[in-house]
């Protein structure tokens, strides 16, 4: 990597959610150390995707939900790169742009969060038609097959508001989550059963997050993958 043109100054962009923020922390910590010379700005912003909470994702309709206007800002040199969860990112790259780095994976499985009052239980001794939380249209499929007594209903909002309408509420007995997201948020001891890429397959990206940029702008200082994927 080299200097930055700009006072020796990076700006490192992710979205607002706490769990992206700390994602893109963990992003500027390991440049931090590695270019130590540089300074870093964090800027942070919402997306479509954080915008609309009352429809599920399924049915929104679109494409880069949480990731087109990170994008948009670097492609305008607002920001200097941008990090996403990299199942976030469409898998064709606006032109010009790259995946500079993928960050080392967390536990990529699935997990399931009971709401209090059900802390002993588990989904299968859940009494028919409890109500399981989850914005994955993948997780909802296969657990429906394993658990035809339960429903199985869209939740929308970042990590705190599920878990705030799961604890506060009366609609959920439980979520199912992506183990990664509750470990970086350290709430780790709320998970009450993992599962097992042969039980529950996890989508092939969950678990890591990715650094954007444009095409030649920087080195991959904190690759963890044997490639790096460029727009055609």
């Amino acid at each position: 990597m080299t200097r930055n043109d700009s006072h020796d100054r990076l700006r490192v962009c992710g979205t607002s959610s706490e769990l992206a923020l700390k994602q893109t922390y963990m992003v500027r910590d390991a440049l931090q150390k590695a270019h130590p010379y540089l300074n870093f700005q964090i800027i942070d912003m919402k997306t479509k995707g954080d915008k609309i909470l009352d429809v599920a994702l399924s049915k929104i309709g679109s494409k880069s939900l949480f990731t087109k206007e990170l994008e948009v800002a670097l492609e305008e040199n607002k920001v200097d790169i941008v990090v996403h969860s990299l199942k976030d990112l469409p898998t064709t790259l606006p032109e010009g742009m790259v995946i500079g780095a993928v960050c080392e994976r967390e536990d990529p499985r699935d997990a399931v969060i009971m709401h209090p009052k059900y802390k002993t239980q588990t989904l299968g001794s859940l009494i028919e038609g409890s109500v399981i939380g989850t914005s994955s249209v993948r997780r909802a499929a296969q657990l429906k097959r394993r658990y035809p007594h339960l429903k199985f209903e869209s939740v929308r909002g970042n990590l705190n508001t599920r878990f705030k309408k799961l604890d506060e509420g009366t609609t959920y007995s439980a979520l199912i989550l992506a183990t990664a997201g509750v470990v970086r948020m350290g709430w780790e001891d709320r998970i009450s059963t993992y599962y097992r890429a042969r039980m529950n397959f996890y989508a092939i990206w969950d678990a890591d997050f990715a650094v954007q940029r444009k095409h030649g702008s920087a080195e991959q200082t904190l690759n963890h993958a044997p490639y790096v994927v460029t727009s055609s």
